[in-house]
């Protein structure tokens, strides 16, 4: 993919205008007042952030051409959907739009397809999984959405896996009139620390110290991820006794290390 060329789409981006923002409230006041050729404008003026946004994903093999005409398209729908009474500037409410419109594009023409069946289990576990919050005022855990259901906890597991959208290191997070902040820049790697070591030692070593119990119950809630809930349903005792020993569990390995 040459992202570096000049031209793309037909459009010569060495002699892309540049709104500033000013310029840019004016025109989406007439904008919103029907005005085309401000509209036209406005979109010519903004095609230069389009091009930044689409450099993000130079790593994915997809033709720069049909990333600009997507992008563009969600350019558009920024300058539909901005609200000027917000104080807050367009390229910051629009580069979102334009990336969230390019991952459905780079999404629904993956070469790796979620089959149908895998996305109507996950569409309605997401329905049930909403609708049992609003009644019971608080999230429910997957097997509870599995019994809705009446399906295996497994197979909702795989369904709502199936539809979730890798993220790229690569991906922007946040862009305003700067350098974009990405998904790596959020990530640190603390392996080569010399403290890390000294840490785990303290670590085993403290847990070494708490009862069977304790162990169980931690080793549940944070080595296999699973919720208080959870763990009580599974050693059979109340959620209020996991989540007193869970307290007492960590209470004691805090004096220890």
């Amino acid at each position: 993919m040459q992202i570096n060329k000049v031209e793309i789409c037909g459009v010569n981006t060495s002699e892309l205008p540049v709104l500033k923002n000013k310029e840019m409230r004016e025109l989406l006041v007439k904008i919103k007042n029907g005005d085309e050729e401000c509209r036209q404008q406005f979109v010519n003026g903004n095609l230069r952030l389009v091009l930044s946004v689409i450099k993000k994903f130079n790593n994915r093999g997809e033709n720069i051409d049909d990333l600009f005409q997507i992008g563009c398209i969600g350019l558009i729908k920024a300058i539909d959907n901005f609200d000027l009474s917000q104080n807050v500037r367009f390229s910051t409410y629009a580069v979102p739009m334009i990336i969230g419109e390019i991952r459905r594009y780079l999404r629904d023409n993956n070469p790796i397809r979620v089959s149908r069946s895998l996305k109507d289990i996950a569409y309605k576990a997401l329905q049930v999984r909403e609708r049992l919050t609003i009644e019971n005022l608080k999230e429910p855990n997957v097997t509870q959405i599995a019994k809705e259901l009446n399906m295996n906890r497994e197979d909702v597991v795989l369904a709502l896996d199936a539809i979730q959208d890798p993220i790229s290191l690569f991906d922007p997070i946040y862009q305003d009139n700067g350098d974009a902040i990405y998904v790596m820049d959020q990530v640190q790697d603390k392996k080569g620390r010399d403290e890390v070591w000294i840490e785990e030692i303290a670590l085993k070593e403290a847990v070494k110290k708490l009862n069977s119990r304790e162990k169980l119950v931690l080793d549940l809630r944070f080595y296999k991820g699973k919720t208080q809930i959870e763990v009580a349903d599974e050693i059979g005792i109340s959620q209020a006794q996991v989540s007193r020993i869970e307290k007492n569990a960590l209470k004691n390995m805090r004096k220890h290390i």
